[in-house]
């Protein structure tokens, strides 16, 4: 990562190493959680990678956690109704472009089936998830400006680090989790970035 060579280098999200912080934040907003899958696009070339570590995040909480796949969004509907009838109580998506893309119907269909969603950007949290822990996205581009001014300056790519993000986000719906019913410790609210009313 510090040195990449070769032409390579770039901006990570972190996507895998924060999922046992989002899982740990998910059991605190809601008492009581036992019970979680991960929502995740079965076209992705990173799903299994997305769902063994949700699996062991889980594990390491005492949470039950499994993945449940879709791989159209004509899926979303049956999907949601089964994790309904399975009685989980949680449901997070992880960075995905058609998780993005559907995010309001995601975030539609969690709260139409009484489900807590967990996610990982401000969008996916303005579209209707309960809560969202993740990377500052507007940080991560204005720094992909400044690497594109150095490659247009002549540094070559190899030379610049894979940038890791340093700026963290913990966003909580209120809007949704009073149609969840749910009460959001004031402890928790408190440590939130933001809250949305």
């Amino acid at each position: 990562m510090a040195r990449p060579e070769a032409n390579v280098t770039g901006l990570s999200n972190s996507a895998g190493d924060l999922i046992g912080k989002r899982l740990e934040l998910f059991k605190e907003v809601i008492p009581g959680l036992s019970r979680v899958a991960l929502l995740v696009n079965a076209n992705s070339q990173l799903a299994s990678v997305y769902a063994n570590t949700t699996a062991t995040a889980a594990a390491a909480l005492g949470l039950s956690g499994q993945a449940i796949k879709w791989s159209a969004p004509e899926d979303l509907d049956s999907v949601f109704a089964t994790m309904k009838a399975a009685q989980i109580q949680g449901v997070i998506v992880n960075p995905d472009g058609w998780a993005f893309t559907y995010r309001a119907t995601i975030s539609k269909l969690a709260i139409t089936n009484g489900l807590a969603l967990s996610s990982w950007s401000r969008q996916t949290l303005d579209a209707g998830a309960l809560m969202s822990y993740g990377v500052d996205h507007d940080a991560i581009c204005r720094r992909v400006a400044v690497y594109v001014d150095k490659l247009l300056k002549g540094t070559k790519p190899g030379e610049l680090p894979v940038e890791q993000p340093t700026k963290f986000e913990f966003l909580i719906n209120l809007r949704t989790a009073r149609a969840l019913g749910l009460e959001i410790p004031p402890t928790l609210l408190a440590r939130a970035d933001e809250v949305i009313e």
